[in-house]
């Protein structure tokens, strides 16, 4: 019995990474696609960028996909977390490597305020976007929903631009720790190559956060 319970968490840590790995190819091309707003003052590349991955059947397939994964990874980091504080309801006097993070300690935390960031930003933007009425614009290359101009009205709301700067470095901070973490849950965790995957891990994180945080940043001060 005891191997069972061993063996099924251990399936949901490899699950759950993987997904959380999976993951990060959305947030890549996710930044990719919001940085457009920075760099094209009127909006086109975003916009025509924004219309290719609404109206693209594998980008909507995969859409849903990455959906799946998310749900995914959210389900077993919980039942992971919940599993873990019954098994050790005393703290270990000399804690393992795992955990020596700072903010490893609070990877179920950061990672609920991200969420909880995920579904007021999906309201936000995608709801309105999908359901709510988005004024067109139109350019020499045709004529296409103005959702560039929607990110720039949320973000020179200051109360938002803080929550989200806020919810940003929180899942940087998540990022960071998870990202070694699911290699590590994967069985690829060796003293020759760890460090390298950690360094990997931190750059990616630092990149990916200040990309996400400059963005309403720029648009809320300019």
């Amino acid at each position: 019995m005891g191997k069972t319970i061993h063996y099924a968490s251990i399936t949901k840590k490899i699950v759950m990474s993987l997904a959380g790995l999976f993951l990060t190819s959305f947030l890549v091309v996710h930044l990719t696609i919001n940085l457009f707003v920075l760099f094209d003052p009127s909006r086109e590349m975003f916009n025509q960028a924004a219309h290719f991955m609404a109206t693209n059947p594998f980008i909507q397939t995969f859409q849903w996909v990455l959906f799946i994964g998310f749900i995914l990874h959210m389900i077993f980091g919980v039942v992971l977390q919940i599993q873990n504080w019954m098994a050790r309801p005393v703290r270990y006097e000399k804690k393992g490597s795992s955990e020596l993070s700072y903010f490893s300690k609070f990877m179920i935390h950061t990672g609920v305020v991200v969420f909880i960031f995920l579904i007021i930003h999906f309201a936000n933007f995608f709801v309105k976007a999908k359901l709510g009425e988005v004024e067109s614009i139109t350019y020499a290359s045709g004529t296409y929903e103005d959702l560039g101009n929607l990110i720039i009205l949320l973000f020179k709301d200051g109360a938002y631009v803080a929550f989200y700067v806020v919810a940003i470095l929180l899942l940087g901070f998540h990022l960071d720790h998870g990202f070694q973490s699911a290699f590590q849950s994967l069985g690829l965790n060796h003293s020759r190559y760890t460090p390298f995957i950690k360094l990997i891990g931190t750059l990616f994180s630092v990149l990916i956060t200040l990309g996400f945080v400059a963005i309403p940043l720029v648009i809320y001060f300019s």
